[in-house]
């Protein structure tokens, strides 16, 4: 998402004639946001509750990557039927987590506006660490290739205490 705005740029002196011209001259800057919120996730995907699996995004570089975090709690509706003497978070969820955030950087790129983005294939995933309640799962995604505007490829992975927990392709499709 960038916000442009007009600067003008005022010299209170007098001007030399190659001074003036630069009086009048309009210079375009460009600020990226680098964060969302929760309420600015939620603009973006189409996701909520129980499914909406990001909490924030703490760092996003346009067509790039994105960083998000899910802090994962007891109280989730999977936890007490996975499993009820030792909650784990499926890995199915952390997958869908890990998507969530590629959505991100897919439905901010002006190239592919509009529609839903949904998978269209999984490839080389694995599961390397446990994820339970009280961890903060951190998830990086970025951004492979997108062809014809409709099909992406993501690499992803979920962190939890600088220890690699998932990691894998993510492919996308685009839907109308």
């Amino acid at each position: 998402m960038s916000i442009l705005t007009e600067v003008n740029t005022i010299d209170t002196t007098t001007p030399t004639s190659t001074e003036s011209e630069a009086i009048n001259e309009t210079t375009i800057v460009s600020e990226i946001k680098t964060t969302f919120t929760s309420e600015e996730i939620q603009k973006l995907l189409p996701h909520r509750y129980p499914f909406l699996l990001v909490d924030k995004i703490i760092d996003y570089a346009p067509g790039k990557k994105a960083v998000g975090v899910k802090n994962v709690t007891i109280n989730e509706p999977h936890f007490p039927g996975h499993f009820p003497a030792r909650p784990l978070m499926p890995g199915v969820l952390i997958v869908e987590a890990m998507a969530q955030v590629g959505g991100i950087v897919l439905t901010q790129m002006s190239s592919v506006e509009g529609g839903l983005f949904v998978f269209a294939g999984i490839d080389k995933v694995r599961f390397r660490r446990q994820v339970v309640p009280g961890d903060q799962l951190v998830m990086t995604v970025e951004l492979l290739w997108v062809k014809q505007r409709r099909f992406g490829k993501m690499q992803g992975r979920a962190e939890v205490d600088g220890q690699l927990a998932c990691e894998g392709e993510l492919m996308f499709s685009l839907v109308n």
